[in-house]
């Protein structure tokens, strides 16, 4: 079974997203920030992660490119999740390492479209 691990600081927003994902087939691990998706990820690297921008301690951009600098880093697909809808701050992302980009809210459909555009279905 394909690993995801939702890093999110609302923990609505990781319970609505879990049942998602759940649904589309994904074992799932849930952060509340960056620098304790990084404890995971150290731990066992996911498949995936469904990733927020804004969030205390470390914020979803610094985790990721923290992310693509540790040993197997590379591998996740990493899919923002987020209120960030400036172009820049999408290209930024995306430069950093970032798979595909959804915009909250976001629904079921939404989030089963992207992951297929980023090959994980």
């Amino acid at each position: 079974m394909k690993t995801c691990l939702l890093v999110d600081d609302s923990r609505v927003i990781r319970k609505v997203a879990r049942r998602i994902l759940e649904d589309l087939g994904y074992e799932i691990a849930e952060a509340s920030d960056g620098l304790e998706a990084l404890a995971w990820c150290r731990a066992a690297m996911p498949d995936v992660i469904l990733l927020d921008w804004n969030m205390p301690v470390m914020n979803g951009l610094e985790f990721l490119r923290t992310l693509r600098a540790e040993p197997g880093g590379e591998e996740p697909r990493v899919v923002f999740c987020t209120v960030e809808s400036h172009p820049d701050r999408i290209r930024e992302a995306l430069a950093a390492g970032a798979t595909e980009y959804i915009m909250k809210p976001f629904d079921g459909d939404i989030i089963a479209a992207k992951f297929e555009m980023a090959g994980l279905t």
